[in-house]
């Protein structure tokens, strides 16, 4: 019987066949799983499954029956029992429980991992997991600092993996064929690009005391390279987002995802300056580090890029709460995860309206699994570099925000041309943690 790691080298036909059962009923799902040896599946193991880990694990073993989840780590073991039963019941997998990532990375049934940790945690595991062998699926933004960024980058490229980014947008039927309808030049000369998000339902987040850390919580291991701190419940799970240790805000959170679709429909990489305005304006006194109010402006020299956040107001742009608007002299296209419109200029072309069709979750999990099997890296819907880029861009709107000034970018040094903007390139890591320097 073939080993597992020649199945994911010589196992492109099965690739190609797996296409016709997505759509299938759980039952024949489970079926067809059944059908396939055990010593034939991808090992898959996850590390960080609270939240968005848990979606793509989830997704992962639905849409690609060839994978079984072997191993799971979270430094929180409610967590980690929670998943283990929810595994067992809906998968009837047992995968081996770890709460130190690296005893995951030495499992030798892992064949590829998913990191669905908070930001801080992204360059470092997933680095280390290149080095151990591992294809690599990671959650968006793929780091916390431009110069994890870059590593991230270079340790895909030395050890020659796949690490596929968890902006899904990028796998979604209608994205695709809005950003065909862009670059036909219909909408004509493009001099600004809009993207946004709104978010209503974020509110406050109430002070509260530090408190003991909880029982069967690892907090050592949760901080890992982040300064030390007390357990504080406001800075755990969903809401380390709002605190600069650990993440960027709203900025990096959803900016990725519709920033990405701004520079991909322009072809754009590099602005030639960025500042930012905002701050914490609704919610002054709340718990929050970072901006609940925010807009970017980055210069392309062809076009403008707005990016603006807000939190506890929907009502965005074009009456949508997210998206991307396009405006060119013929017409503005608006995209967003619904869908798609074009709002005709005058005259000059009609307006036209497309729904969404399809689970960019599912196609971008299902594309990592095809690539991790063919080893045809050009064929990612959202390779490691299409996520540096985005991520580098929306640091720097956050460099912008910290610093109060007008940043010019050098492309050539691929850094600032103020001294103080550059020191906030390359993070300082703590707790006897390393920074990668790959």
């Amino acid at each position: 019987m073939p080993s597992r790691r020649h199945f994911i080298k010589n196992s492109a036909a099965l690739a190609a066949g797996a296409g016709i059962i997505s759509g299938l009923p759980q039952e024949s799902f489970a079926f067809i799983r059944k059908r396939i040896s055990p010593n034939d599946k991808i090992g898959v193991g996850a590390i960080g499954i609270n939240g968005m880990g848990w979606a793509d694990l989830s997704s992962m073993l639905k849409n690609n029956p060839d994978t079984q989840c072997v191993a799971i780590c979270d430094v929180d073991a409610n967590v980690l029992d929670n998943r283990a039963a929810e595994l067992e019941k809906n998968f009837s997998m047992k995968p081996a429980r770890y709460g130190d990532y690296r005893k995951l990375l030495a499992d030798k049934n892992v064949d590829v991992v998913i990191i669905g940790t908070p930001d801080h945690w992204h360059c470092l595991q997933a680095v280390e997991a290149c080095s151990a062998g591992k294809d690599v699926y990671v959650e968006k933004p793929i780091a916390n600092s431009i110069h994890e960024i870059r590593a991230m980058v270079n340790a895909q490229q030395q050890y020659k993996k796949v690490v596929q980014v968890g902006q899904w947008q990028r796998s979604n039927g209608h994205f695709q064929s809005a950003l065909e309808t862009l670059r036909s030049g219909r909408l004509g000369n493009i001099r600004m690009v809009k993207a946004w998000a709104y978010q209503g339902w974020m509110k406050n987040i109430p002070k509260k005391p530090d408190e003991a850390v909880p029982a069967g919580v690892d907090y050592n291991m949760w901080l890992g390279p982040a300064q030390k701190r007390p357990f504080n419940p406001n800075r755990f799970h969903f809401n380390f987002r709002w605190f600069w240790d650990y993440a960027g805000g709203l900025m990096t959170d959803w900016g990725v995802h519709l920033v990405d679709y701004a520079l991909l429909g322009m072809d754009a990489k590099d602005p030639l300056t960025v500042m930012a305005s905002g701050g914490k304006m609704a919610y002054p006194d709340d718990a929050a580090e970072t901006p609940d109010t925010l807009a970017t402006t980055y210069d392309f020299g062809n076009f403008i890029l707005l990016w603006e956040h807000a939190q506890a107001i929907n009502g965005g742009n074009y009456g949508r709460d997210h998206g991307i608007a396009y405006i060119g002299n013929n017409g503005t296209l608006v995209l967003d995860r619904g869908g798609w419109e074009i709002i005709p200029e005058g005259k000059s072309m009609e307006a036209m309206t497309v729904k969404r069709w399809d689970d960019g979750l599912a196609k971008n999990t299902k594309n990592f699994i095809e690539v991790v099997k063919s080893r045809d890296f050009s064929k990612l819907n959202a390779p490691v570099q299409a996520g540096a880029t985005v991520a580098t861009v929306c640091q720097m709107g956050n460099i912008a925000y910290k610093t109060g000034k007008k940043l010019t970018w050098d492309k050539n040094k691929q850094l600032f041309t103020d001294p103080a903007a550059n020191k906030l390139i390359t993070p300082v890591y703590h707790n006897n943690f390393k920074l990668p320097k790959i």
